[in-house]
């Protein structure tokens, strides 16, 4: 049964998706492709190759990423390492996280973000009882930092942010002390401060963010646009197909800041019930969690769940203007076949494990 809801809700969501992104997009693929249907058409496409990932992968036994995480993660590291190589990644939106190949684009910090959870959870499973001790867990630590330092030289903060806050709720359901989170919360916050005053364009984000309208047309423009999209929905919108932001005012409206347009056409209603989705969907896996077998399965859903969770809640908080803007896509629902087709394989495995927490109720 709850096998069937991971399922269902998750295609209510993809398919709400569909129908959001085709909104928000066609006047600009109109205006830029001369093809009204240009970001629709490719993200069906990818909706389908997702769907069949996530198929597949929920028919693999999930033991099997137990069996060769070393290669997983080995691999995940070197598509990591090859982007960076000018010639081999493509520099998008000023990041150097992308492959091309032609017809589609592959991002490997989305990959990165599986095979870190698949790793971490046949870590913590294996050292589980140990974990109380800090040197245990500087390996794990250690391993996640680098993959962080290989994140941002792209640089992707976003990606960076939500595998690192992925990996730090599976290491909290471990018996880590939360002594050592105060000191590493300390560290972590030293380091992000460290990195926003390395990088300009980072500390213009902060700086747009603390007062978008300081700087309206630069910094500050797609915050106030946003929030210019939210405000006329009203409780129950404008109406489908009918938002006025969509009109070359935000910018690209149909990958980060699709809420935007969500909030503006369905209004407050239209919101709430779709982040009673997102909310429903989180609820039935962590519950499912609890009764899986054995820890491992346990351990790679809350870390998978926490990943989708996460980025939920980041993309969202920066639509509304409670976070600076970090280029991260709302799962699921954005524009992205990288994103969007991870997102559903990974779910695939979380279909799977749940398979086996159901023989066990």
């Amino acid at each position: 049964m709850k096998t069937k809801k991971i399922m269902i809700l998750t295609l209510i969501i993809v398919i709400f998706g569909l129908i959001n992104v085709y909104s928000s997009s066609h006047i600009w693929a109109l205006y830029k492709y001369n093809d009204s249907y240009y970001y629709i058409k490719r993200q069906a496409i990818f909706a389908c190759i997702g769907i069949i990932a996530m198929y597949v992968t929920s028919r693999i036994d999930y033991h099997v990423y137990k069996k060769y995480y070393k290669q997983i993660i080995i691999g995940c590291f070197l598509l990591l390492i090859l982007v960076l190589i000018p010639g081999l990644g493509v520099v998008r939106g000023g990041s150097r996280s992308w492959f091309n190949f032609g017809f589609f684009a592959l991002q490997p910090s989305e990959l990165f973000k599986i095979g870190m959870i698949i790793f971490a959870a046949v870590y913590i499973e294996k050292n589980y009882y140990h974990m109380k001790k800090l040197k245990y867990s500087l390996k794990l630590l250690f391993i996640m930092g680098l993959g962080f330092l290989l994140i941002m030289l792209q640089p992707d903060f976003g990606s960076g942010v939500v595998m690192a806050c992925s990996i730090v709720v599976m290491v909290i359901v471990s018996p880590f002390p939360f002594f050592y989170f105060i000191i590493l919360g300390c560290l972590g916050v030293i380091g992000i401060v460290l990195m926003i005053l390395s990088a300009p364009y980072r500390m213009e984000r902060i700086l747009s963010f603390l007062d978008p309208f300081q700087d309206p047309l630069g910094s500050g423009f797609q915050a106030i646009q946003s929030l210019y999209a939210i405000g006329p929905g009203g409780l129950l919108g404008v109406g489908f197909d009918k938002s006025i932001q969509k009109h070359f005012y935000l910018p690209e409206p149909q990958t980060d800041f699709i809420f935007a347009i969500v909030a503006e056409e369905y209004g407050f209603i239209g919101g709430v019930i779709l982040i009673g989705l997102y909310l429903s969907l989180f609820k039935t896996v962590l519950k499912v969690s609890q009764n899986v077998e054995d820890l491992f399965g346990s351990l790679l859903m809350i870390g998978i769940i926490s990943m989708i969770g996460i980025q939920t809640l980041i993309n969202l908080g920066v639509v509304v203007g409670l976070f600076p803007v970090t280029g991260v896509t709302l799962p699921l629902m954005s524009y992205g076949g990288t994103s969007l087709t991870i997102t559903l394989m990974s779910i695939g495995i979380l279909i799977n494990i749940s398979k086996s927490a159901n023989n066990m109720l």
